[in-house]
Parts: structure tokens; C-alpha cells; sequence
């Protein structure tokens, strides 16, 4: 039988890009398509890996495993393990949603019956596969429950999706932007100028500090030392007492910025009547926002066209 490799290949690196693209899309991942489709060069050198090097470690259960996960760091950025598993994991299950489908195709329009050797018409298997049974009663419910997880989970997801947008910071004319979470939970406002505070956490702000600065503000954190301060930004410190969920009354460090801009609803909100609270930590696990915007921000802030 004679194979053509380059269509081959060719067909499998499209599947390949769709089932990527289809992964950043239901992740809400913001990759470049660039990236998508350099992943999807890598998961389509299987074809000559596999018709070159049929005994290569790829073929094997634990290689396919290792060469999934390498398709999805050349694929997507990783913040973290638990932003890996979950990629990881979306990306099998959309292969196997849209390979159950092909599967599905596949049966429907193959020919049931056939000619036996004497002429006589007769189904090609009575019972079918021992094998396509098997993959029916063990399979069908591990699909079944992985697919209603999966899809409760981003039914979830998706809410909070919903309240995400572009958040850009200024500090002493340095401008940095984030993705943004409005949190109608969060009302913390500074008593004595009654402005509302932003919640940014330490990956997004340490863009504006230099090692030294931001280990003075952590150690004034941890302390209440102020005269620890890094000088270059005395003026901007400010704090900004709060109660905790469990009743606890304690501070928190915030910066007076340049102003922030917001892209909400396609339009652009400007204001500088806030301050930014540092969060000494990450927000989330999977890094989809390092910004908990103030909902007043929305209503007070001036807003023109985007």
C-alpha cells in the first residue's frame, strides 16, 4: 500500500490546530495563533514519527502521555501545574469528544451486511466486536461522567468569565495591563479619602519595583515599620485597614496610581480616584486574572468611547 506522508501530515496537522484552537476557546486562553500553530507542528510530527520509528517510546501509552503534555507547553503559556492539568485535561477531552464523534460517523455509514461466499446476504458480525463492546460499556460511562464534569465545570467558569476585562495600570508613567476580575464582593474602600481599592497581587505589581523596594514593602507588611519604605515611593503608600472574613481587622499596603483604565462593555473607564491594594500572593490558581477591580469603579469613573 502506498502512503503519502506529506497529505498525511498535512490532514493531521489541521486536526491538530482544530483541536488546539478548540482547547484555547473553551480555556478562554488569550495565546497568540502563532503559538497554536507551532503546537500544532509538534503534535503532527507523530505521523513520520510513528511511520519512520513504528517501536519509538511515542507509540507507547507513557510516551503518548509525555508527548500530550510537551504539545501543550509548546502550545499554551503555563503559569502552573493546576493550569497545565487543566489544559491537559480540556485538550483529551475535546479529542475524544471529536474522535467519538468521527467513530460515530465512521459506524453510521459503514455498510452492516455483506455477501458471504455462496451469495447469500448476511450481517458481517452478529454480535459485533468483543472489542466495540467492551469500549461501549466500559468507555460510554467514563465519557459520560468526564463529559456532564467537564461541561458543569465551564458552565461555572463561565460566569465568571463573563465579569473579566482589560485592566490598564499607570505608575510614575509606566503603564502594565491585566485581565481583570469585578468582584461585587469586594467593597474595600479607603476610610479617609472614601476612594475605592483595587486588589492586584504580587506576579502583576512587581513589574513596577525594583528586588530591593518590593522586599522593604514585604518586610513593612509584615512589620508595620514604616519608616522601612523604599524612598521613591513614600508619597504613593498608603494604609488601609480591613476586616477580614472571619472578623479579623487588619491592613493592607496600597499605592496611589496614575491613573487605571478599564475596557468594560467596549468602552474605555479612566479614573485616578482609586488606590491599588497589594496582594502578597497569587489571586488564583490558574492566573486567569491578577486584578480584583472595586464595582463602584464602574459607576463613579468617567467613560468615553474605546
Amino acid at each position: 500500500m502506498t502512503i503519502y506522508l506529506d497529505a498525511v501530515w498535512l490532514l493531521n496537522f489541521f486536526l491538530d490546530m482544530m483541536l488546539l484552537m478548540l482547547t484555547q476557546v473553551l480555556a478562554k486562553d488569550s495565546t497568540r495563533k502563532r503559538r497554536i500553530i507551532f503546537g500544532a507542528f509538534i503534535a503532527s510530527l507523530l505521523v513520520p514519527i510513528t511511520i519512520y520509528y513504528p517501536d519509538s517510546p511515542v507509540d507507547t501509552l507513557p510516551g503518548k502521555l509525555v508527548y500530550s503534555v510537551v504539545i501543550i507547553l509548546c502550545s499554551f503559556k503555563i503559569y502552573s501545574i493546576y493550569r497545565m492539568m487543566k489544559l491537559l485535561l480540556l485538550f483529551y477531552f475535546i479529542t475524544f469528544s471529536i474522535g467519538g464523534g468521527l467513530i460515530a460517523i465512521h459506524f453510521l455509514f459503514q455498510n452492516p451486511v455483506g455477501l458471504s461466499d455462496n451469495g447469500i446476504l448476511t450481517f458481517n458480525s452478529g454480535y459485533g466486536d468483543p472489542v466495540s463492546w467492551l469500549f461501549v460499556m466500559i468507555g460510554f460511562p467514563l465519557s459520560w461522567y468526564f463529559t456532564k464534569t467537564r461541561m458543569d465545570r465551564h458552565a461555572i467558569e463561565k460566569i465568571r468569565y463573563d465579569q473579566l476585562c482589560e485592566v490598564i495600570i499607570k505608575f510614575q508613567n509606566i503603564s502594565h495591563s491585566t485581565t481583570g476580575y469585578i468582584d461585587s464582593g469586594n467593597q474595600l474602600t479607603d476610610p479617609l479619602t472614601k476612594k475605592p481599592v483595587i486588589i492586584c497581587d504580587e506576579y502583576f505589581l512587581k513589574q513596577w519595583f525594583t528586588e530591593t523596594d518590593w522586599k522593604e514593602l514585604k518586610h513593612v507588611h509584615d512589620t508595620l515599620d514604616f519608616g522601612e519604605l523604599p524612598h521613591e515611593w513614600e508619597k504613593r503608600i498608603q494604609i488601609v485597614p480591613y476586616q477580614g472574613v472571619g472578623g479579623s481587622r487588619s491592613f493592607m499596603l496600597a499605592v496611589k496610581p496614575d491613573d487605571i483604565t478599564i475596557v468594560y462593555d467596549e468602552k474605555e473607564i479612566v479614573t485616578s480616584k482609586v488606590l491599588v491594594g497589594i496582594q502578597f500572593a497569587e489571586l488564583t490558581k490558574d492566573q486567569s486574572y491578577r486584578c480584583l477591580l472595586h464595582p463602584q469603579i464602574i459607576k463613579r469613573a468617567s467613560s468615553v468611547s474605546a
